[in-house]
């Protein structure tokens, strides 16, 4: 009993076509709405972070140029080789490809090795950083905030920012920095992992105990005038979603104004002790030396506040009232300072001290 060879279907390569051609615009249809926006990092604004995106650009490209082909290649063979009615024996079995294996082993191998020397060259660029900075800023993170110290050239501290979210109506908060200057960050923790993050720098560095990471930015000299927002990335207690901070570009001059108002804010002697009745309070190892204070009622009084802990750990004194207002926020200092806050008077009742910064930190104010 002899058999005819069986007849391809002439439509195979317009059908191979078709399929390219369908994913080719369902990929383009991802992109044009949108619906593709977030495969994509946000546009870069610094020089370091251009780098990054270049080098995402290229293997994504890599990765969709596969996408296309595998996904092709594997619709194409469900049509190609689909049985059908007339099918009744199995195809020729072909066991065995060296030019294929050959194929398929050194293309793979020269794309994994030229991402492999372009991801080099990225890291190696968005690692390097200088020896005389134009700015040097060091930032500490600890639970659960972010100081920035600002450096001469020599390495000594001229003036210390803490950072909650830069606030539009102040004009305060966050790290400012110039445009179109280097700008060369160390990182250290007093207590655990943290991370500094900044979406739009398009990088993350792990903050260590016990380990200095340092790194370097350039912001572009067209983002002056624009924040841009940060965080810590690394999960790093209770508080950790409030590890957020501000980075403010500004112009060299606008840049070199807002520097001496810190310096000179820096340098401030605390106010002065009201005359009345005044409270010693200090903080450390996370904690108050006193779980109670007590105050007339309708007299104004003050808290000499000395925080204890190690740079990096910032402590505040607030109060809130019975109903959960706060009717007292005062400012947070770093480890290692003192202040006086001026409370007003308060009218009898009890009311809950605590520190802002760190949840467990309360005590009871009895005013009577």
């Amino acid at each position: 009993m002899s058999t005819s060879p069986r007849k391809r279907p002439a439509p195979d390569a317009l059908v191979a076509g078709l399929v390219v051609v369908i994913l080719v615009a369902l990929v383009a249809a991802v992109f044009l709405t949108g619906a593709g926006r977030s495969l994509y990092p946000p546009e870069a604004v610094t020089e370091q972070g251009r780098e990054v995106r270049g080098l995402y650009d290229i293997v994504f490209a890599i990765a969709i140029a596969i996408f296309l082909l595998v996904e092709g290649l594997i619709i194409w063979s469900v049509l190609r080789y689909r049985r059908r009615p007339t099918d009744t024996e199995l195809p020729v079995q072909t066991h065995g490809n060296n030019l294929v294996e050959v194929i398929w082993t050194v293309i793979p191998t020269a794309i994994v090795l030229y991402m492999f020397v372009i991801s080099w060259q990225t890291l190696n660029h968005v690692d390097a950083v200088s020896a005389r900075p134009d700015i040097r800023i060091h930032a500490i993170a600890g639970q659960f905030q972010w100081q920035f110290e600002y450096l001469d050239q020599d390495g000594k501290k001229v003036a210390t920012q803490l950072a909650p979210e830069y606030s539009v109506d102040t004009g305060l908060g966050g790290m400012a920095v110039p445009v179109g200057r280097s700008v060369q960050v160390t990182l250290d923790s007093p207590d655990v992992i943290h991370a500094f993050y900044v979406p739009r720098f398009l990088f993350k560095r792990d903050v260590v105990p016990g380990q200095t990471n340092t790194f370097e930015f350039t912001v572009d000299a067209t983002e002056a005038g624009q924040v841009f927002r940060g965080q810590c990335a690394e999960l790093c207690g209770t508080g950790h979603r409030r590890m957020l901070f501000s980075v403010i570009a500004l112009s060299q001059a606008d840049y070199d104004t807002w520097l001496s108002a810190l310096v000179e804010k820096s340098n401030a002697t605390p106010p002065p002790l009201p005359s009345g009745t005044v409270l010693n309070v200090t903080a450390e190892g996370i904690k108050f030396d006193t779980a109670s204070l007590e105050v007339p009622a309708d007299a104004p009084f003050a808290i000499a506040f000395t925080n204890k802990d190690p740079a990096g750990v910032t402590h505040d004194i607030d109060v809130r009232d019975s109903g959960g207002t706060v009717v007292e926020n005062e400012d947070v200092i770093p480890g290692g300072t003192s202040t006086n806050y001026a409370m007003n008077p308060l009218p009898a009742g009890t009311y809950t001290f605590f520190c802002s910064i760190h949840s467990n930190m309360t005590g009871t104010l009895t005013v009577k």
